[in-house]
């Protein structure tokens, strides 16, 4: 294969790859590792150091626009990235000492559950007292809906901070932006709307991701000439899906969510298992 035509591939793989990320609130890089290891045969290490930089690109793509049209909440963001900043820095310092094997597929199961949570119903909590920790904090606002702007206000703050940092720490140690993770605590655990919480992710996963990068640029793994299709495919495709997301259903948007990380957690746990991780 050509060095032009690779490249051509690799930049379609990463537009599907930034569509999805940008849709879904995991962010490319989770989808663009496993496609360049598995079907370009490209060394995990490199496909790890692309993944960062276009995780960056799918923030700083996606991000703008969600921002702009109400979705993201950036107060409820620059808190979270606290705990995410943090463990970023830890996963990239256990990567000496730590198997990614093992990590992986804890990674794996990870992914697998919030496939689960994403779809299970939550109580109701029309009437719940609203989270005095979250009023401190302002960790509240409103998004667009077709019926007009919808208020909310976050929950269990001290849980969805716990696990903004095993998601930072994951993103350290296997180079992805572990918007799985984000989604999770924002969804489940602070009970924010689906579609803030995507964003919110997108937003997010870029400062997690260039606290990773700087590790993996000074050990030399950022290719230029892998990196640059990587970032315009997934930018792209990033691009893209923000405009979709304004009008996809929410249940449409939990089944995509879903069916990616289920998949995604079954290639970790078989990488893992395989020593391909």
């Amino acid at each position: 294969m050509h060095t032009l035509e690779f490249s051509g591939w690799i930049f379609l793989s990463s537009i599907l790859a930034g569509l999805l990320g940008a849709l879904t609130g995991l962010g490319g890089g989770v989808v663009i590792v496993p496609v360049l290891t598995l079907l370009f045969h490209i060394d995990i290490r490199y496909a790890i150091g692309a993944s960062l930089v276009s995780v960056i690109a799918t923030s700083s793509g996606a991000a703008a626009a969600y921002v702009r049209e109400g979705f993201s909440n950036v107060r409820i963001g620059m808190f979270l990235e606290i705990a995410t900043t943090f463990g970023a820095l830890l996963g990239a310092y256990l990567t000496m000492i730590v198997s990614t094997h093992a990590i992986g597929f804890i990674f794996g199961a990870v992914l697998l559950y919030s496939a689960y949570a994403s779809l299970r119903k939550h109580p109701d909590e029309t009437h719940k007292e609203p989270n005095q920790l979250a009023l401190k904090l302002r960790l509240h606002g409103s998004y667009p809906t077709r019926n007009g702007p919808e208020s909310y206000v976050a929950q269990n703050v001290p849980a969805g901070f716990s696990l903004m940092f095993v998601a930072g720490a994951l993103s350290g140690l296997l180079g992805i932006g572990s918007g799985a993770v984000k989604v999770l605590a924002m969804d489940q655990a602070m009970r924010l709307p689906f579609k803030v919480s995507t964003t919110t992710s997108n937003f997010m996963i870029g400062v997690t991701a260039a606290a990773s990068a700087g590790i993996y640029l000074s050990r030399g793994y950022i290719s230029p000439a892998l990196a640059m299709p990587v970032i315009l495919g997934v930018l792209l495709g990033s691009l893209t899906g923000s405009r979709m997301l304004v009008k996809v259903n929410v249940k449409t948007l939990r089944m995509i969510f879903a069916v990616v990380i289920v998949l995604l957690g079954i290639e970790m746990i078989y990488n893992s298992f395989t020593g391909r991780l």
